[in-house]
Parts: structure tokens; C-alpha cells; sequence
């Protein structure tokens, strides 16, 4: 009779512990938990039992251990919501389930900007310490685990550029005046400065490729911008005349040809517009002051005209 209970209480109390273990309980509102690097078993428990995550700590220890996860846990950055069990929880853990978070760098952004945007994110960790020059990180949106480094995320942008830079000076047109792949960098920099309208990137670099087959300087404004500013590009206040008198290797107004560096990061569309410029007779733009645009002109004169049309629009 004994045995008898003993077995009967066995049985009970294996059926009760499973039921334990694939109760499903309900988060009503998101959760998310970091599990650190190093954390223990036992922690991982009682952090995931104060967030209300699961219901039991010893219970999750135990189903853990039976299983033979305990070393398996993974580090980062997890959400829970819904309706989950022990088994769930855990399972999401080994599997290493992280949230997946995203930062973005945007198109024509200069070195400085970019490690600033990356120094504000609050889910990457670490100083920048890789050596970077300016243009060499493709602007894009990348992905990252919480406590991912800064370093690790400029790799990336830097390899990204690498390949792309690669592959679309291999297939630039055959005429093309671009001898290297930095001195496409260094076109496709100034073309993402000029303008931010897909439609127009083929004429703008058709100006600055026709420029420079006919030996004229670049004269382009930006380029300007980033001699003053150091590489901020941030000047907060209209380019002055005397701005086009720095002696910098910079200023295309004093300078022939393009200048020693990348301005900026540009995008894909912008490598694509310099390896592949449309066919113009253009060597002149100025903003039309409507649409955002830009009014194109092959000679001075009527480049001359459509600069008073930009004035005119400007004072109504």
C-alpha cells in the first residue's frame, strides 16, 4: 500500500510539475529584459520572475537544468509579450531570440556626423577607435543587438562601401573620365551634396564630367562648405562671396579638377549618377527656388538667365 502511494504521489507530483512547466500565462503590456553577459542561471531567473515574465523561478531553474540548457542561455536584449510559458521563456533564450535594433545613416552625411549619430545611440556601446576616412561608410540602416559596439557597426559601413564602390566602378561607362574608384568616391560625393532629387543626380554629374573633359573648375558649393567647416558641414549661415576666396585644396572656385577627398558619404544613387552621368551638353545649374529643382543651362548666358529667375523667385 505504500509503494502504492508513493508511485500514486510520484505520478501526481510529475504531472503537476509539467502542467507548471507549459502553463501558459499572459503578458498583458511588452516586457523586455537584458540578460548580461556572464549572468547566471539562478539571476537570469529571478530577473525574469521581477519583470513578471514567468510566474516561477525555481520552476524555470528546474525545467532548465532538466533539459540540459543551463549553459546554453544566451547574452542580450529580450522582449516578451502575449502568452507564454516556462518552456516558452526558455526556449526563446537558448534560441537566443534578441531584439533585433536598427540605426541609420543617411545619405551625404560627413565622417563627423555619422560618428555622431552613432555616439547617440543609447543600444550601441564603445568609443570609435577605427581609423576612417571621409566617405568610406555607405549610408544605410543596419542591424544590431543591444551592447553591439560602435566599431562593429562602422565595419560593416565600411565594408558595405568597399564592395558597392567596387562593383560600380567596374561597370562605369566606358568613357568616363573617373581613373580610380576614390576619384568616383570623391564625384559621387559632391553629386550627393548637389542634390537630393533621384530624377536630377544624371544631370548633375553630367555638369561636373563635362567640366572636367573640358579642363573648367568644378565650382561647386558644397565643396566650399566643407573647406570653412572643417568637415562639419554645418555652416549655419548663407556662403559668403569672400567663403569662395578660401585657400584650401577644397575650394573647386580656385582649384581645378576634383578635390583630394570625399565631401561626405554618398549613397548608392549617387555612385550610380557618377559612374554612369547622363548624356548632356549641360556645364551649368543653379536651384530654381520652386520645386527644389535645378534649371540647367549648356552656355553662361543662359546659365546668367536662369540665375535671375532664382533671384526673382526668392523675393516673392
Amino acid at each position: 500500500m505504500l509503494l502504492f502511494v508513493m508511485m500514486a504521489l510520484g505520478a501526481f507530483l510529475c504531472v503537476w510539475v509539467s502542467q507548471q512547466i507549459i502553463r501558459v500565462y499572459s503578458i498583458s503590456s511588452k516586457v523586455e529584459v537584458v540578460v548580461p553577459k556572464g549572468a547566471g542561471l539562478n539571476h537570469t531567473a529571478r530577473m525574469l520572475h521581477d519583470k513578471g515574465v514567468i510566474h516561477d523561478a525555481l520552476f524555470f531553474v528546474f525545467y532548465v537544468r532538466l533539459k540540459g540548457l543551463a549553459g546554453q542561455i544566451k547574452a542580450g536584449e529580450y522582449s516578451f509579450s502575449g502568452e507564454l510559458s516556462l518552456k516558452d521563456v526558455a526556449h526563446r533564450l537558448t534560441d537566443g531570440e534578441v531584439i533585433v535594433r536598427t540605426v541609420t545613416i543617411p545619405e551625404g552625411k560627413s565622417l563627423v556626423e555619422i560618428k555622431k549619430i552613432l555616439q547617440e545611440n543609447p543600444y550601441l556601446t564603445g568609443d570609435i577607435t577605427l581609423e576612417l576616412k571621409e566617405g568610406e561608410i555607405l549610408p544605410e540602416t543596419y542591424h544590431f543587438s543591444r551592447g553591439e559596439s560602435r566599431n562593429s557597426i562602422l565595419r560593416k559601413a565600411k565594408q558595405a562601401m568597399q564592395y558597392e564602390l567596387k562593383k560600380v566602378f567596374e561597370a562605369r561607362d566606358a568613357n568616363s573620365p573617373l581613373k580610380s574608384e576614390h576619384e568616383l568616391l570623391i564625384l559621387a560625393s559632391i553629386i550627393e551634396k548637389e542634390t537630393g532629387i533621384a530624377s536630377e543626380r544624371g544631370k548633375v554629374a553630367s555638369v561636373f564630367v563635362n567640366r572636367l573633359n573640358l579642363g573648367m573648375k568644378l565650382q561647386t558649393d558644397p565643396t566650399v562648405i566643407y573647406a570653412v567647416t572643417n568637415g562639419q558641414m554645418n555652416l549655419g549661415r548663407p556662403l559668403y562671396r569672400k567663403d569662395l576666396d578660401v585657400d584650401s585644396p577644397y575650394n573647386t572656385y580656385r582649384y581645378v579638377g576634383l578635390p583630394p577627398a570625399p565631401i561626405c558619404s554618398p549613397g548608392k544613387d549617387a555612385l550610380y549618377a557618377a559612374a554612369h552621368p547622363e548624356m548632356t551638353k549641360f556645364l551649368y545649374f543653379v536651384a530654381d527656388g520652386v520645386t527644389g529643382g535645378h534649371r540647367f543651362a549648356k552656355s553662361l548666358a543662359e546659365h546668367n538667365r536662369n540665375v535671375v529667375l532664382y533671384r526673382k523667385s526668392l523675393r516673392k
